[in-house]
């Protein structure tokens, strides 16, 4: 039962996470939306939409693990790890962007939570 459930779980991470891919197709408003700056050149354009992309695929990495139990723990462990680096690179930065950004810190922060419950009581498919 737990499996199934957390299966869903990670199915609505990933989708969530999978927005991001908004980032690449439309970089300078994603940035203005996000961090209320622009895309000052054509270079800085190229990272915000691989950054998106990236993002993207650890999204698609979640809903992989959700379908392939045997990679469930290391879609949790990398997803995870990806979204506490965005949580503690945002949140270093005192409140300048939690505008723009906050809901994503609250959500991944949930997303976090639930992964490392599920790694530490669950039990994953090694």
């Amino acid at each position: 039962m737990i499996e199934r459930v957390f299966a869903g779980v990670m199915i609505v991470s990933g989708l969530l996470t999978l927005t991001m891919l908004y980032t690449a197709i439309a970089p300078s408003a994603a940035m203005q939306s996000f961090f209320g700056e622009g895309v000052e050149s054509r270079a800085v354009s190229i990272v915000v939409a691989n950054w998106g992309i990236l993002i993207g695929l650890m999204g698609a990495l979640l809903i992989y693990g959700a379908l392939h139990p045997p990679s469930r723990k290391l879609a949790l462990v990398v997803a995870g790890a990806s979204k506490i680096a965005f949580v503690g690179l945002i949140l270093s930065q005192g409140q300048l962007f939690l505008d723009g950004l906050g809901a994503a810190v609250i959500i991944d922060s949930a997303m976090v939570v639930l992964f490392a419950a599920y790694l530490f009581f669950g039990r994953p498919t090694a």
